[in-house]
């Protein structure tokens, strides 16, 4: 016999759809960026990440506080080169990388 409604045990996983798509985007033309400038995964290999990540997310969220909306050289937005920043260092936390000081 049949259910007159399916049933599918999702309540309990993570909801992709509450993500906001257009503001992701932007940060994956941050990462597109990088990866013409250096290379691909360049950042994953940079000495000292949680510390020059963090000096650079500073840089950007001091550049958009005073109103610069826009980074000069890639044209790209501030805050997404800051979110860029800030997954570089959750990534190096969660690996508990011994570099990442």
């Amino acid at each position: 016999m049949r259910e007159s409604e399916g049933r599918k045990d999702d309540s309990s996983k993570a909801n992709w759809c509450l993500m906001p798509w257009h503001s992701l985007q932007e940060v994956q033309r941050v990462m597109d960026y990088g990866a013409k400038k250096y290379a691909e995964n360049n950042w994953m290999y940079v000495k000292r990440p949680r510390f020059r990540y963090l000096a650079a997310l500073f840089r950007h969220v001091i550049a958009y506080a005073n109103g610069e909306q826009l980074d000069a050289e890639s044209g790209l937005h501030h805050l997404a080169h800051a979110v860029c920043c800030c997954l570089f260092i959750i990534h190096f936390e969660a690996d508990n990388d011994a570099q990442s000081t």
